[in-house]
Protein backbone atom coordinates (compact mmCIF):
# COMPACT_ATOMS: atom_id res chain seq x y z
CA UNK A 1 0.00 0.00 0.00
CA UNK A 2 1.30 3.70 -0.75
CA UNK A 3 0.15 6.10 1.74
CA UNK A 4 0.45 9.73 1.63
CA UNK A 5 0.41 12.36 4.45
CA UNK A 6 0.61 16.31 3.64
CA UNK A 7 -0.81 19.26 4.76
CA UNK A 8 -0.07 22.36 1.76
CA UNK A 9 -1.18 25.73 0.76
CA UNK A 10 -5.11 24.64 0.05
CA UNK A 11 -5.69 23.81 3.48
CA UNK A 12 -3.72 25.59 5.91
CA UNK A 13 -2.76 29.13 6.20
CA UNK A 14 1.65 29.67 6.72
CA UNK A 15 1.08 29.93 10.28
CA UNK A 16 -0.69 27.03 10.64
CA UNK A 17 1.41 24.79 8.52
CA UNK A 18 4.13 25.93 10.72
CA UNK A 19 2.61 23.82 13.48
CA UNK A 20 0.49 21.24 11.43
CA UNK A 21 4.21 19.75 10.03
CA UNK A 22 5.25 19.11 13.12
CA UNK A 23 2.24 17.11 13.47
CA UNK A 24 3.13 15.32 10.21
CA UNK A 25 6.52 14.72 11.73
CA UNK A 26 5.31 12.76 14.77
CA UNK A 27 2.65 10.93 12.71
CA UNK A 28 5.18 9.65 10.85
CA UNK A 29 7.05 8.32 13.22
CA UNK A 30 4.65 6.96 14.78
CA UNK A 31 3.96 4.72 11.71
CA UNK A 32 7.44 4.51 11.69
CA UNK A 33 7.44 3.16 15.53
CA UNK A 34 4.14 0.84 14.63
CA UNK A 35 5.11 -0.51 10.99
CA UNK A 36 9.03 -0.26 11.08
CA UNK A 37 8.59 1.53 7.67
CA UNK A 38 11.36 0.75 5.46
CA UNK A 39 10.55 2.91 2.46
CA UNK A 40 9.41 6.55 2.61
CA UNK A 41 10.13 10.26 0.69
CA UNK A 42 9.52 13.21 2.51
CA UNK A 43 8.86 16.48 0.40
CA UNK A 44 9.32 19.77 2.21
CA UNK A 45 8.62 23.14 0.76
CA UNK A 46 7.74 26.45 1.85
CA UNK A 47 4.35 25.78 1.13
CA UNK A 48 3.45 22.05 1.80
CA UNK A 49 4.69 19.04 3.74
CA UNK A 50 4.19 15.51 2.36
CA UNK A 51 5.55 11.67 3.30
CA UNK A 52 5.12 9.05 0.94
CA UNK A 53 5.24 5.67 2.38
CA UNK A 54 4.82 2.32 1.03
CA UNK A 55 4.47 -1.06 3.32
CA UNK A 56 2.81 -4.11 3.11
CA UNK A 57 1.29 -3.89 6.41
CA UNK A 58 -0.62 -0.24 6.40
CA UNK A 59 -3.87 -1.25 4.71
CA UNK A 60 -6.59 1.14 3.57
CA UNK A 61 -8.92 2.91 5.96
CA UNK A 62 -7.01 1.48 9.05
CA UNK A 63 -7.21 4.02 12.02
CA UNK A 64 -3.25 5.17 11.32
CA UNK A 65 -3.14 7.56 14.54
CA UNK A 66 -5.84 9.46 16.63
CA UNK A 67 -4.96 13.14 15.78
CA UNK A 68 -7.36 15.90 16.33
CA UNK A 69 -5.71 17.61 13.64
CA UNK A 70 -8.31 17.72 10.49
CA UNK A 71 -5.64 19.88 8.24
CA UNK A 72 -3.66 16.71 7.86
CA UNK A 73 -4.81 14.74 4.42
CA UNK A 74 -4.29 11.14 4.27
CA UNK A 75 -4.86 9.57 1.13
CA UNK A 76 -4.40 5.87 0.59
CA UNK A 77 -3.26 3.80 -2.82
CA UNK A 78 -4.21 5.81 -6.65
CA UNK A 79 -5.43 8.66 -4.65
CA UNK A 80 -1.96 9.16 -3.12
CA UNK A 81 -0.12 8.53 -6.84
CA UNK A 82 -2.59 10.51 -8.58
CA UNK A 83 -2.18 13.75 -6.21
CA UNK A 84 2.08 12.74 -6.90
CA UNK A 85 1.21 13.00 -10.54
CA UNK A 86 -0.87 16.58 -10.39
CA UNK A 87 1.59 17.88 -8.09
CA UNK A 88 4.62 17.14 -10.14
CA UNK A 89 2.62 18.70 -13.43
CA UNK A 90 2.20 22.11 -11.57
CA UNK A 91 -1.60 21.70 -10.82
CA UNK A 92 -1.24 21.38 -7.07
CA UNK A 93 0.80 24.65 -6.68
CA UNK A 94 0.24 27.50 -5.07
CA UNK A 95 1.55 29.12 -8.41
CA UNK A 96 0.24 26.69 -11.28
CA UNK A 97 2.62 25.71 -13.42
CA UNK A 98 5.55 26.06 -11.57
CA UNK A 99 8.73 24.23 -12.57
CA UNK A 100 10.24 24.46 -8.69
CA UNK A 101 7.70 21.62 -7.76
CA UNK A 102 9.60 18.91 -10.16
CA UNK A 103 13.45 19.97 -9.11
CA UNK A 104 11.89 19.48 -5.27
CA UNK A 105 10.40 16.13 -5.82
CA UNK A 106 13.51 14.97 -7.99
CA UNK A 107 15.70 16.10 -5.12
CA UNK A 108 13.50 14.62 -2.10
CA UNK A 109 14.15 11.05 -4.19
CA UNK A 110 17.58 11.71 -4.33
CA UNK A 111 17.39 12.01 -0.58
CA UNK A 112 15.80 8.96 -0.35
CA UNK A 113 18.16 6.66 -1.99
CA UNK A 114 21.25 8.38 -0.91
CA UNK A 115 19.71 7.69 2.86
CA UNK A 116 18.46 4.11 1.83
CA UNK A 117 14.80 4.68 2.19
CA UNK A 118 13.36 4.81 -1.34
CA UNK A 119 12.58 1.00 -2.21
CA UNK A 120 11.22 -0.60 -5.93
CA UNK A 121 8.08 0.84 -5.90
CA UNK A 122 8.53 4.29 -4.66
CA UNK A 123 11.52 4.61 -6.68
CA UNK A 124 9.27 3.59 -10.08
CA UNK A 125 5.98 5.85 -8.66
CA UNK A 126 9.25 8.54 -8.51
CA UNK A 127 10.36 7.78 -12.11
CA UNK A 128 6.98 8.14 -13.37
CA UNK A 129 5.99 11.10 -11.24
CA UNK A 130 9.06 13.15 -12.76
CA UNK A 131 8.09 12.00 -16.39
CA UNK A 132 5.46 13.17 -16.09
CA UNK A 133 5.81 16.42 -15.10
CA UNK A 134 7.80 16.81 -18.00
CA UNK A 135 5.71 15.57 -20.36
CA UNK A 136 2.79 17.79 -19.41
CA UNK A 137 5.25 20.66 -19.38
CA UNK A 138 6.43 19.89 -23.05
CA UNK A 139 2.94 19.12 -24.18
CA UNK A 140 1.30 21.76 -22.58
CA UNK A 141 1.34 25.30 -22.16
CA UNK A 142 1.06 25.67 -18.30
CA UNK A 143 4.57 27.00 -17.13
CA UNK A 144 4.46 29.37 -20.09
CA UNK A 145 5.84 32.82 -18.82
CA UNK A 146 7.64 33.41 -15.74
CA UNK A 147 5.62 31.21 -13.08
CA UNK A 148 7.19 30.99 -9.55
CA UNK A 149 6.73 31.95 -5.91
CA UNK A 150 9.48 34.42 -6.51
CA UNK A 151 7.73 36.39 -9.31
CA UNK A 152 4.83 36.42 -7.42
CA UNK A 153 6.44 38.25 -4.79
CA UNK A 154 7.26 40.79 -7.15
CA UNK A 155 4.07 40.98 -8.61
CA UNK A 156 2.90 41.85 -5.23
CA UNK A 157 5.24 44.33 -4.44
CA UNK A 158 4.31 45.86 -7.67
CA UNK A 159 0.77 45.89 -6.57
CA UNK A 160 1.09 47.53 -3.54
CA UNK A 161 3.83 50.23 -4.20
CA UNK A 162 4.30 50.58 -8.06
CA UNK A 163 6.86 49.97 -10.35
CA UNK A 164 10.13 48.94 -8.85
CA UNK A 165 11.94 51.43 -11.12
CA UNK A 166 14.77 52.64 -9.15
CA UNK A 167 13.68 51.28 -5.89
CA UNK A 168 16.45 50.06 -3.83
CA UNK A 169 15.84 46.02 -2.95
CA UNK A 170 17.21 43.51 -0.52
CA UNK A 171 17.02 40.31 -0.90
CA UNK A 172 17.70 37.71 1.98
CA UNK A 173 18.50 34.34 1.71
CA UNK A 174 20.51 33.33 -1.74
CA UNK A 175 19.37 29.73 -2.02
CA UNK A 176 16.55 28.68 -4.60
CA UNK A 177 13.93 30.76 -3.44
CA UNK A 178 16.03 33.94 -3.20
CA UNK A 179 17.68 32.81 -6.67
CA UNK A 180 13.80 32.91 -7.75
CA UNK A 181 13.04 35.94 -6.44
CA UNK A 182 16.07 37.19 -8.63
CA UNK A 183 15.11 35.94 -11.77
CA UNK A 184 12.25 38.21 -11.56
CA UNK A 185 14.07 40.98 -10.46
CA UNK A 186 16.60 40.90 -13.24
CA UNK A 187 13.84 42.29 -15.81
CA UNK A 188 13.22 45.60 -13.50
CA UNK A 189 15.54 48.54 -13.55
CA UNK A 190 16.17 48.59 -10.29
CA UNK A 191 18.06 51.46 -8.43
CA UNK A 192 20.26 48.43 -6.66
CA UNK A 193 19.87 45.32 -5.40
CA UNK A 194 21.37 43.96 -2.45
CA UNK A 195 21.99 40.58 -1.27
CA UNK A 196 22.22 38.95 2.01
CA UNK A 197 23.02 35.20 3.17
CA UNK A 198 24.60 33.72 6.12
CA UNK A 199 27.13 32.66 3.72
CA UNK A 200 29.10 35.39 2.16
CA UNK A 201 30.58 33.95 -1.05
CA UNK A 202 26.88 32.52 -1.99
CA UNK A 203 25.62 35.84 -1.72
CA UNK A 204 28.49 37.14 -4.05
CA UNK A 205 27.57 34.75 -6.56
CA UNK A 206 23.99 35.64 -6.77
CA UNK A 207 24.85 39.39 -6.64
CA UNK A 208 27.38 39.01 -9.76
CA UNK A 209 24.80 37.27 -11.86
CA UNK A 210 22.09 40.29 -10.98
CA UNK A 211 24.80 42.85 -10.83
CA UNK A 212 24.11 44.27 -7.70
CA UNK A 213 26.38 44.28 -4.08
CA UNK A 214 26.36 41.22 -1.80
CA UNK A 215 26.21 42.18 1.96
CA UNK A 216 27.03 40.60 5.13
CA UNK A 217 24.72 39.07 7.32
CA UNK A 218 25.77 41.18 10.46
CA UNK A 219 25.38 44.16 7.79
CA UNK A 220 21.39 43.77 7.45
CA UNK A 221 20.59 47.20 9.82
CA UNK A 222 22.54 49.15 7.76
CA UNK A 223 20.66 48.10 4.38
CA UNK A 224 17.16 47.43 5.77
CA UNK A 225 17.17 50.99 6.80
CA UNK A 226 17.44 52.30 3.40
CA UNK A 227 15.39 49.76 1.32
CA UNK A 228 12.32 50.32 -0.64
CA UNK A 229 11.63 46.38 -0.33
CA UNK A 230 12.82 43.66 1.51
CA UNK A 231 11.86 40.21 0.32
CA UNK A 232 13.42 37.33 2.52
CA UNK A 233 13.31 33.46 1.97
CA UNK A 234 16.09 32.29 4.27
CA UNK A 235 15.90 28.54 5.61
CA UNK A 236 16.47 30.29 9.39
CA UNK A 237 14.29 28.06 11.57
CA UNK A 238 13.29 31.22 13.19
CA UNK A 239 12.35 34.75 12.69
CA UNK A 240 14.90 36.93 11.51
CA UNK A 241 13.34 40.66 11.21
CA UNK A 242 11.75 41.44 14.23
CA UNK A 243 9.60 44.60 15.80
CA UNK A 244 12.35 44.69 18.79
CA UNK A 245 15.21 44.60 15.72
CA UNK A 246 13.88 46.91 13.60
CA UNK A 247 13.50 49.49 16.95
CA UNK A 248 17.21 49.68 17.11
CA UNK A 249 17.32 50.91 13.20
CA UNK A 250 16.82 54.63 12.27
CA UNK A 251 14.37 54.45 9.53
CA UNK A 252 10.86 55.10 8.10
CA UNK A 253 9.09 52.04 8.81
CA UNK A 254 5.91 53.35 6.48
CA UNK A 255 8.32 53.56 3.71
CA UNK A 256 9.27 50.14 3.41
CA UNK A 257 7.62 46.93 2.06
CA UNK A 258 8.47 43.54 3.02
CA UNK A 259 7.49 39.98 1.73
CA UNK A 260 8.36 37.10 3.23
CA UNK A 261 8.34 34.02 2.00
CA UNK A 262 9.99 31.61 4.17
CA UNK A 263 8.73 28.72 6.14
CA UNK A 264 9.54 28.71 8.83
CA UNK A 265 9.11 32.59 8.66
CA UNK A 266 11.44 34.77 8.88
CA UNK A 267 9.79 38.02 9.60
CA UNK A 268 7.58 38.30 12.54
CA UNK A 269 4.03 39.72 12.41
CA UNK A 270 4.72 42.30 14.88
CA UNK A 271 6.80 44.59 12.74
CA UNK A 272 3.23 45.47 11.17
CA UNK A 273 2.60 46.97 14.51
CA UNK A 274 5.63 49.65 13.45
CA UNK A 275 3.77 50.93 10.38
CA UNK A 276 5.95 48.63 7.95
CA UNK A 277 3.68 47.02 5.06
CA UNK A 278 4.28 43.26 6.03
CA UNK A 279 3.43 40.23 3.57
CA UNK A 280 3.54 36.68 3.56
CA UNK A 281 3.11 33.66 1.04
CA UNK A 282 -0.87 33.95 2.38
CA UNK A 283 -1.10 37.34 0.68
CA UNK A 284 0.44 35.77 -2.60
CA UNK A 285 -3.36 33.98 -3.13
CA UNK A 286 -4.93 36.64 -4.85
CA UNK A 287 -2.50 36.30 -7.19
CA UNK A 288 -1.92 32.49 -7.09
CA UNK A 289 -5.72 32.62 -8.13
CA UNK A 290 -5.10 35.05 -11.21
CA UNK A 291 -2.28 32.95 -12.55
CA UNK A 292 -4.43 29.66 -12.28
CA UNK A 293 -7.75 31.49 -14.29
CA UNK A 294 -5.18 32.86 -17.41
CA UNK A 295 -3.98 28.98 -17.23
CA UNK A 296 -7.03 27.27 -16.85
CA UNK A 297 -7.62 26.33 -20.62
CA UNK A 298 -4.27 24.04 -19.91
CA UNK A 299 -5.59 21.66 -17.24
CA UNK A 300 -7.84 19.24 -19.03
CA UNK A 301 -4.98 18.50 -21.88
CA UNK A 302 -2.73 17.84 -18.52
CA UNK A 303 -4.89 15.93 -17.01
CA UNK A 304 -5.36 13.71 -20.06
CA UNK A 305 -1.80 13.05 -19.66
CA UNK A 306 -1.66 12.20 -16.29
CA UNK A 307 -4.80 9.99 -16.97
CA UNK A 308 -3.04 8.03 -19.41
CA UNK A 309 0.23 8.06 -17.88
CA UNK A 310 -1.04 6.61 -14.73
CA UNK A 311 -2.73 3.73 -16.64
CA UNK A 312 0.97 3.02 -17.87
CA UNK A 313 2.20 2.79 -14.69
CA UNK A 314 -0.27 0.77 -12.84
CA UNK A 315 0.80 -1.94 -15.76
CA UNK A 316 4.17 -1.17 -14.77
CA UNK A 317 3.28 -2.39 -10.91
CA UNK A 318 1.71 -5.63 -12.75
CA UNK A 319 4.54 -6.33 -13.92
CA UNK A 320 6.74 -5.51 -11.63
CA UNK A 321 4.37 -8.13 -8.85
CA UNK A 322 5.04 -11.10 -11.60
CA UNK A 323 8.71 -10.43 -11.99
CA UNK A 324 8.86 -11.49 -8.43
CA UNK A 325 7.41 -14.59 -9.57
CA UNK A 326 9.55 -15.23 -12.42
CA UNK A 327 12.76 -14.19 -10.43
CA UNK A 328 11.50 -17.21 -8.15
CA UNK A 329 10.38 -19.25 -11.18
CA UNK A 330 14.59 -19.20 -12.73
CA UNK A 331 16.34 -19.40 -9.40
CA UNK A 332 14.53 -22.71 -8.99
CA UNK A 333 14.86 -23.88 -12.47
CA UNK A 334 18.29 -22.76 -11.93
CA UNK A 335 19.05 -24.76 -8.37
CA UNK A 336 17.70 -27.85 -9.70
CA UNK A 337 19.93 -27.32 -12.96
CA UNK A 338 23.00 -26.84 -11.18
CA UNK A 339 22.35 -29.85 -9.20
CA UNK A 340 21.60 -32.64 -11.72
CA UNK A 341 24.35 -30.92 -13.85
CA UNK A 342 26.90 -32.01 -10.61
CA UNK A 343 25.58 -35.38 -10.59
CA UNK A 344 26.20 -35.95 -14.24
CA UNK A 345 29.27 -34.56 -14.39
CA UNK A 346 30.56 -36.71 -11.14
CA UNK A 347 29.72 -40.07 -13.84
CA UNK A 348 31.55 -38.51 -16.87
CA UNK A 349 35.63 -38.53 -17.58
CA UNK A 350 35.67 -34.67 -18.90
CA UNK A 351 38.57 -35.61 -21.43
CA UNK A 352 36.28 -34.33 -24.51
CA UNK A 353 34.43 -31.27 -22.78
CA UNK A 354 31.49 -33.37 -22.48
CA UNK A 355 31.23 -31.34 -19.00
CA UNK A 356 30.62 -27.91 -21.23
CA UNK A 357 28.44 -29.83 -23.68
CA UNK A 358 26.16 -30.81 -21.00
CA UNK A 359 25.92 -26.66 -19.46
CA UNK A 360 25.34 -25.71 -22.50
CA UNK A 361 22.47 -28.11 -23.17
CA UNK A 362 20.67 -27.70 -19.73
CA UNK A 363 20.88 -24.12 -19.99
CA UNK A 364 19.39 -23.81 -23.20
CA UNK A 365 16.70 -26.49 -22.54
CA UNK A 366 15.69 -24.24 -19.10
CA UNK A 367 16.02 -20.87 -21.02
CA UNK A 368 13.20 -22.36 -23.74
CA UNK A 369 10.91 -23.82 -20.95
CA UNK A 370 11.19 -20.30 -19.17
CA UNK A 371 10.39 -18.43 -21.95
CA UNK A 372 6.77 -19.48 -22.82
CA UNK A 373 6.47 -19.38 -18.65
CA UNK A 374 7.54 -16.05 -18.50
CA UNK A 375 5.93 -14.65 -21.64
CA UNK A 376 2.12 -16.39 -20.09
CA UNK A 377 2.88 -14.55 -16.95
CA UNK A 378 3.47 -11.33 -18.00
CA UNK A 379 0.32 -11.64 -20.44
CA UNK A 380 -1.87 -12.44 -17.10
CA UNK A 381 -0.07 -9.85 -15.13
CA UNK A 382 -1.12 -6.73 -17.61
CA UNK A 383 -4.86 -8.26 -17.81
CA UNK A 384 -4.96 -8.35 -14.55
CA UNK A 385 -5.46 -12.29 -13.97
CA UNK A 386 -4.21 -13.07 -10.61
CA UNK A 387 -5.52 -16.32 -10.54
CA UNK A 388 -2.55 -17.74 -13.02
CA UNK A 389 0.09 -15.56 -11.32
CA UNK A 390 -1.69 -16.98 -7.84
CA UNK A 391 -1.83 -20.68 -9.71
CA UNK A 392 2.01 -20.41 -10.40
CA UNK A 393 3.37 -19.42 -7.47
CA UNK A 394 1.05 -22.58 -5.94
CA UNK A 395 2.12 -24.73 -8.63
CA UNK A 396 5.84 -24.24 -8.83
CA UNK A 397 5.97 -23.70 -4.54
CA UNK A 398 9.04 -21.70 -4.51
CA UNK A 399 9.53 -22.54 -0.62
Amino acid sequence: MILNLRVDHKIADIQSMEVISKDIDELFWHLQEKYSIGEYIEISTCNRKEYYIHSKFIHEGEELLSHENQNIVIDYGQSAVMHLLRMTSGLESMIVGEDQILGQVKDAKHKALKEHHCGKVLDAVFTKAIHVGQVVRNKTNINKGSVSIGSAAIDLAEKHIGSLDDKSVLVIGAGKMGRLVAKALAEKDLNAIFVANRTYYVAVELAKDLGGEAILFNDLEEYLASADLVISATSAPHAIITKERLLGIDMVYEDVMMVDIANPRDISDDVSQLGVKSFNIDDLREIADENTRLRKSEFSEAENIINDEFILLKESFKIMKVNDVLGNLRMSMENIREREIEKASAKLVDMDGSTKILDNLTNSIVNKIFFDISKNLKKAAKEGDRDVIDAAEYIFNFN
